[in-house]
């Protein structure tokens, strides 16, 4: 997409003065024109979350992250407090949670499965298939670097925001005569925070910096810089290995810099710059031999204290990022309100633009907690205050570290994958330990979480955790990294791993006595308990999902490498033998292979496990398999539309594959309700987890564009609520992308852009087009 039309900006018609109306009681207009203009320089207000207000809370400071590093701005006016993370600093040490008991236990239990006697399989799992410990590590802050200014808290003309076009958090208010300005970044580009501290009249910049932290560390001054150094903490029996440092930088202009025994003071300066470099002496999931001060040291070494040319180097490296999609459904006069008024209003304002904002706030977060060379988006991304936060802040990947992923790869955000892919190629290495302590098997499994150790066995408990399909899915976004991009470089490179996860299954699949097929057993659908007192079972219907898609897109992968051809017959031969989806006698998709969906206790489940083969899967769909597509629309009635923050998002996907575009948008108003959505846009689980954003961010994508192989489908799932608007820069398999635009609820203008004579399937409503990429490399479609 070209920069012009990158910096379009929505210019609101609005039918009368909002001053005139009075904002704050005005009616709500129903629906603007779009109109598109340059920018002036800044970013549109449409990419800006802003408030009147300093931050009281963690859920309504504003995050900033250049993957590697985070903080949590809070901007106060007598003290700010900005809240640090560095992706590394993780609880314990390595250490490897197999159990030498597992594998003797493994017939007895699979017997005690079929035998129906589901409670006696978990309780002896329990006791035999756990490691120790039974918990994972937590994901660890780093503690808060505190700016004292000696004022009052009160200011005029109080002003926060976070620039999402710009990955600037900007705090600005006036006190005394004088209008102070903080603008913070986290830059990729350098590898460190920064903060700029500036007033409108010389002298005025006066403040105290310190150090408060949770863990086990010093504070020191070292020439001009503030330095924390640290240790991490034990957990659940594993002791504390790594070592961290925080050193920051301050660089005054004019005005005097002192430094007391644990903080610095700086007085009556025109300006100041501080400069924040963190690390860990992690090296890799076996390896904590590193040197954190070296590092920071390093880092800091390369830096010139400009705060412009650090501006400009942050902005060229995440602007063209950011730039690549741009996404409009419209706006009214409730978009000129603080983004906490938003979201408290959001059930009752007619309100289109937020949904566009949270849109891209979603891949505001992805682009600041996952880049390349950093570790994957967490539970919280890459923010969190706290030691032992909730869940360990760990890769739940059962559903939620998948759901992190899912807008990657459509929404032009493909390197942002590359930690993940990483942590996948460790975890096979982990997991083969696991497969053969535990299963005798070969390849390799992990089960429904892991930590930065890459912890792969059964943790939390037999009624979560007996799960072995954690690697299995994790495997579909390797391979559609490769399905959005066709490189077959980076095919050959993650093969290994994929046929490792298969082969782990053609070993340990087992034939189920009632002729159902190939299963798994000891296993589980995620996190929901069956009628029989237990989550213990074989073969449940997401299960069989995953290992289809798994089983499929191994063969494919051989047959496009041209190698393990005999292999590829086995894995075809083996999925050909897995249950297939059954309807239950509600009409609705079987959970399991028996039908106890009915009697299962928790019949609103938060779970949506079975829905696999719907979203993200392309298994089920209503023009392919219309019978299960209904079932599975049984299913989602029955679940119900409210849950959690995380399992909405899930939901807002499968209902847009339905092609139900009202009852999706209805669903998306659940997710940003304010009891889902927090001041600050985060998630609400409660308490706050990142999937939620991510889910919420894909789904309004799906609403829009659905790229299935070999075909994309437009408005496939418009709310009549979204008339007019655009999605620019979405990208398709095959290596495509596409700038589409509507209005009326049809569309006006579709742009196809990819490598010369790739070709696809073009689909609205019955209308089916074949495309190909013409010499020019785009080709302006008809519809």
């Amino acid at each position: 997409m070209s920069s012009s039309r990158l910096a379009l900006s929505r210019r609101r018609l609005l039918m009368g003065s909002v001053a005139a109306a009075g904002l704050a009681g005005a009616p709500v207009l129903a629906q603007e024109f779009l109109v598109p203009l340059p920018r002036t320089g800044d970013a549109a207000a449409d990419h800006k979350l802003w408030y009147r207000n300093a931050a009281e809370t963690w859920v309504e400071a504003l995050p900033i992250g250049n993957g590697r590093l985070g903080a949590m701005v809070f901007g106060g006016v007598a003290r700010e407090r900005l809240q640090l993370n560095e992706d590394t600093l993780w609880a314990g040490g390595p250490y490897d949670p197999s159990s030498p008991d597992a594998l003797a236990a493994l017939p007895e239990i699979r017997r005690l499965v079929f035998e129906g006697k589901y409670l006696d399989a978990q309780n002896m799992a329990q006791a035999r298939m756990m490691g120790k410990p039974i918990r994972q590590m937590s994901y660890q802050t780093i503690g808060d670097l505190m700016l004292s200014f000696g004022l009052s808290s009160a200011a005029a003309a109080y002003r926060r925001e976070l620039d999402l076009d710009q990955a600037i958090a900007t705090t600005e208010y006036r006190q005394n005569g004088v209008t102070y300005r903080r603008e913070l970044l986290a830059s990729h580009a350098d590898d460190v925070i920064v903060v700029r501290l500036t007033a409108d009249k010389a002298g005025a910049v006066t403040f105290e910096a310190s150090f408060e932290t949770p863990q086990s560390g010093a504070v020191a001054i070292e020439d001009q810089d503030l330095v924390l150094t640290g240790a991490n903490g034990s957990q659940f029996d594993i002791p504390a290995q790594l070592k961290f440092e925080t050193r920051v930088r301050v660089v005054a202009k004019g005005g005097r810099t002192l430094p007391d025994r644990q903080s610095l003071r700086v007085e009556e300066a025109d300006e100041a710059l501080l400069i924040i470099a963190m690390a860990t002496s992690y090296v890799g999931p076996k390896d904590v031999s590193g040197d954190p001060r070296a590092l920071t040291l390093a880092t800091l070494s390369k830096i010139e204290p400009d705060f412009e040319r650090l501006k400009a180097r942050h902005l060229a490296d995440y602007q063209p990022l950011f730039r690549r999609v741009d996404f409009a459904v419209g706006a009214t006069d409730a978009a000129l309100l603080p983004t906490d008024q938003r979201v408290t209003k959001s059930q009752t304002l007619d309100d289109p633009a937020l949904a566009a904002l949270y849109f891209q706030y979603g891949r505001y977060l992805l682009l600041s907690c996952s880049r390349p060379g950093t570790q994957p988006a967490n539970l919280q991304g890459l923010w969190n205050d706290k030691t032992s936060p909730p869940w360990g802040s760990k890769y739940t990947i059962n559903i939620n570290t998948e759901m992190n992923y899912w807008p990657a790869e459509p929404l032009a955000m493909q390197e942002c994958v590359e930690p993940l892919i990483a942590m996948v190629k460790q975890m096979a290495i982990t997991g083969a330990v696991t497969a053969r302590v535990n299963y005798g098997a070969r390849g390799w499994v992990c089960h429904h979480n892991t930590d930065l150790w890459r912890a792969t066995a059964p943790i939390d408990g037999a009624r979560f955790g007996l799960w072995p399909m954690g690697g299995a899915w994790l495997c579909e976004h390797l391979w559609d990294h490769y399905d959005y991009g066709r490189d077959k470089a980076y095919l050959a490179e993650v093969y290994p791993v994929m046929k490792g996860a298969a082969q782990f299954f053609l070993d340990t699949l087992v034939e189920h006595p009632d002729g159902s097929g190939l299963v798994t057993c000891p296993s589980m659908s995620p996190e929901n308990l069956h009628p029989f007192g237990a989550s213990t079972c074989a073969g449940p219907a997401m299960d069989s999902q995953i290992l289809r898609d798994l089983f499929a897109h191994v063969a494919e992968a051989s047959q496009i490498l041209r190698k393990d051809a005999g292999f590829r017959r086995e894995v075809l031969a083996a999925r050909a033998r897995l249950p297939a989806d059954r309807i239950g006698k509600a009409g609705q998709l079987q959970e399991w292979l028996q039908d106890w969906d009915m009697e299962a206790p928790e019949p609103h489940h938060r779970h949506v496990s079975h829905l696999y083969a719907l979203f993200p899967s392309w298994q089920i769909s209503m023009r392919d398999t219309p019978d299960l597509a209904r079932a599975a629309q049984k299913s989602l009635d029955l679940r119900g539309d409210l849950s959690t923050g995380w399992a909405i998002g899930w939901r807002i996907n499968l209902w847009a594959r339905l092609g139900d575009g009202d009852r999706t948008h209805r669903i998306l108003k659940l997710l940003l309700d304010p009891s889902r959505t927090y001041p600050n846009l985060f998630d609400a689980h409660p308490p706050f987890q990142i999937d939620g954003n991510f889910g919420g961010t894909n789904g309004m994508a799906e609403m829009i564009v659905q790229s299935r192989p070999g075909e994309i489908e437009i408005l496939p799932a418009l709310p009549s609520v979204w008339p007019k608007g655009w999605l620019k820069g979405v990208r398709a398999r095959g290596g495509l992308s596409l700038d589409l635009e509507w209005a009326d609820g049809k569309p006006t203008s579709l742009r196809l852009k990819g490598p010369p004579g790739a070709q696809t399937r073009v689909r609205y409503g019955q209308s089916v087009q074949d495309a190909r990429i013409p010499e020019t490399g785009e080709l302006q479609i008809r519809v």
